[in-house]
């Protein structure tokens, strides 16, 4: 279904049905650019921490504009054993309501733009008619507003009017004096004669507010004055004969109109708070991005830390699952060799994976998915819970007997919770919504300083002694080298040691110059604690949703070795993993699992998770509905008793 600002107001209903009935929720969105300064291969730097990559989308990323939203639920019939999807395909637009909401500005990528014209993207439906929305901070300062202006004109007598500006107008200035003599005769011909009310010409705001002024002094009885705007945009003032009831009953409708106006202004937030209120698993494909716009646009301003930005991720939404980091995992990545949305579709119609049956409504839009629309946000969020689906599903294999459908809410599918992929890091594979991020050695990595005229082939010829390397652009003057054995990082180090166009550090080192770079720029209140006041407000806001958004340098990097080769596979440095072993189920329906042989220092990931490994907690039996209340995210240390054998073992390589 196509939603617009003129149908948004009837599909709400169905939107929030929708999601309150689903089994678990796709999303996608598209974007007017990905990255308003260094290229997209500086931007995902294969060496990148996960706070380095955070805070590089978050500095270049924000500012442009989620534009495009798919949502899809899907909802399963044990019946027919079918999946019920219901897609729906946002525009959203931050049209401003009025003069004192919020006037958003936003940036566009010619690629990002061009790229979506290729596709035929529709611009002028975004424009013309994309769905406003407001924060809850926003909407809070304009509902405050609302009130305030309310009391205000209560307490004013029959002029319904109250000054936008602090301004106070005193008197008429004389080169406005036979303008507002004009006016002065125009309602007294009004009072004098049969017509109800008469309509001045459009007119400055301060004109307006001499008007008023005016006619508020004059006339304390019998008019009813408002601001009115016309068709071209221009506002004026219309003037009317009231007795106290007609005033009264004007007063209520005008209130009346702008609540609405209000409420259609909240516009899609409240979609984005209906499925955080649901608490329902939400799927997206290399969905970083889509989380921290939707955040952005729909909850409120990222945190500055990835550690509060987790926090509020997992209030607003406790559950998330990616597709391309799950196509990246044991038991996937062996069998699936290209994980971008289109080609993975296209690999899970094959076997070993079977395609689920799926049904729409008829009053909703069906995809075909033999013409594909890729890039279409309906679409992608269609095909992505369909690969989903898939791949659930595949797990379902390796049990005994084997099932043919996983449940979203399926004990199998939690090593794969509140993983978000990150796209081309080398050796991690993804960002921990619920913990602590993993931290890879790095002991063969050099971080090294020189000219800015300096390209890849000039650190190619630096580092020749060395055999293979590998080169990480960070800027024009500084990158990560890394090397292919960790007891040539000191000889490197000793023979740079009186170079004078360059300078080599460990990674180690890099570390900690950042980590005091970190410590000495941190904002500090004045009673001479850290300024926590984001991480508070934030959490406030997004927990308020969940219950009650060069060619040079291309040259120079094209140069270096290039992460697509390795299929942007993140895991690429698990080169094996154990054996899997197939689960019986007994006969009432509990699982018990064999014994399963791995290699030493191998990571649990079905099991509990412990404090030290920071994942979040099961979600208990399968079957088990989403917790509704108040979410808490605590760390629990894992109980001995409550262990259970893992599914997949994978190597800690780390």
């Amino acid at each position: 279904m196509e939603v617009t600002r003129q149908n948004f107001k009837e599909a709400l209903p169905q939107v929030c049905e929708a999601v309150e009935e689903a089994d678990f929720i796709a999303i996608d969105g598209e974007f007017t650019g990905i990255s308003d300064g260094p290229s997209v291969s500086a931007l995902t730097n294969g060496l990148d921490t996960p706070e380095e990559r955070y805070c590089k989308l978050k500095k270049h990323s924000m500012n442009f504009l989620l534009f495009q939203f798919g949502l899809c639920t899907f909802k399963y019939d044990q019946n027919q054993s079918i999946y019920i999807t219901k897609a729906f395909n946002f525009y959203v637009f931050p049209k401003p309501f009025n003069r004192t909401s919020p006037d958003i500005k936003f940036i566009c990528q010619s690629s990002s733009i061009d790229f979506l014209a290729s596709q035929g993207f529709d611009f002028n439906k975004v424009f013309r008619s994309g769905i406003p929305y407001l924060t809850q901070e926003e909407e809070s300062q304009l509902r405050e507003q609302y009130e305030e202006r309310r009391g205000q004109i209560n307490g004013n007598g029959p002029i319904t009017y109250t000054p936008n500006s602090s301004m106070s107008v005193s008197h008429v200035p004389e080169d406005q004096k036979a303008f507002i003599k004009t006016v002065e005769e125009k309602v007294e011909d009004l009072l004098k004669n049969s017509e109800k009310c008469v309509d001045l010409e459009p007119c400055t705001g301060f004109q307006r507010k001499l008007i008023y002024q005016t006619l508020n002094s004059r006339y304390s009885k019998g008019l009813h004055v408002e601001t009115l705007e016309n068709d071209k945009k221009e506002r004026f003032i219309q003037i009317s004969k009231v007795d106290d009831e007609e005033r009264k009953r004007r007063e209520q409708q005008k209130q009346q109109r702008e609540q609405e106006e209000l409420n259609d202004a909240v516009g899609f937030s409240r979609v984005i708070r209906a499925v955080s209120k649901s608490g329902k698993l939400v799927v997206g494909h290399n969905m970083l991005l889509d989380v921290m716009h939707t955040i952005h646009q729909f909850c409120g301003p990222v945190p500055e830390e990835l550690d509060d930005f987790k926090e509020v991720t997992m209030t607003a939404f406790p559950r998330l699952v990616d597709t391309k980091l799950m196509a990246s995992l044991q038991p996937f990545k062996e069998i699936i060799h290209n994980t971008s949305l289109g080609e993975l579709h296209k690999r899970l119609r094959e076997k070993p994976f079977k395609s689920p049956q799926t049904e729409c409504p008829d009053d909703f839009q069906s995809y075909d998915t033999s013409s594909e629309q890729l890039h279409e946000a309906g679409y992608d969020a269609y095909i992505t819970g369909l690969c989903f689906i898939s791949m659930a599903n595949y797990l379902g294999t390796f049990l005994t007997p084997p099932k043919s459908h996983i449940s979203a809410r399926s004990k199998l599918l939690e090593p794969f919770y509140n993983k978000l992929f990150l796209m081309r890091v080398i050796d991690i594979p993804y960002l921990n919504m619920c913990g602590p991020d993993l931290q890879p050695k790095r002991d063969h990595v050099l971080y090294v300083t020189f000219p800015k005229e300096w390209k890849t082939c000039d650190l190619y010829q630096l580092f020749s002694a060395f055999g293979n390397i590998q080169v990480s652009w960070i800027d024009d003057t500084s990158a990560f080298v890394s090397l292919s054995q960790t007891e040539q990082v000191q000889i490197a180090i000793n023979t740079s040691r009186y170079a004078e166009s360059y300078r080599i550090q460990t990674y180690a080192e890099y570390l900690q110059s950042r980590q005091k770079s970190t410590n000495t720029n941190r904002r500090w209140a004045n009673d001479g604690w850290a300024d926590a006041s984001y991480s508070a407000a934030a959490m406030t806001t997004a927990s308020g949703f969940s219950h009650a958004h060069s060619r040079q340098h291309s040259m120079k990097r094209s140069i270096s070795p290039s992460l697509e080769d390795q299929n942007c596979n993140a895991d690429s440095s698990w080169t094996h993993y154990c054996s899997v072993k197939k689960i019986k189920t007994d006969g009432d329906g509990s699982q018990t699992h064999a014994d399963v042989s791995g290699s030493e220092g191998a990571v649990d990931w079905l099991g509990p998770q412990t404090d030290e490994g920071g994942a979040c907690q099961g979600q208990g039996q399968e079957e088990a509905e989403p917790s509704q209340g108040k979410r808490k995210h605590k760390k629990r240390k894992s109980d001995a008793s409550e262990t259970t054998p893992p599914l997949f073992d994978v190597p800690q390589v780390w």
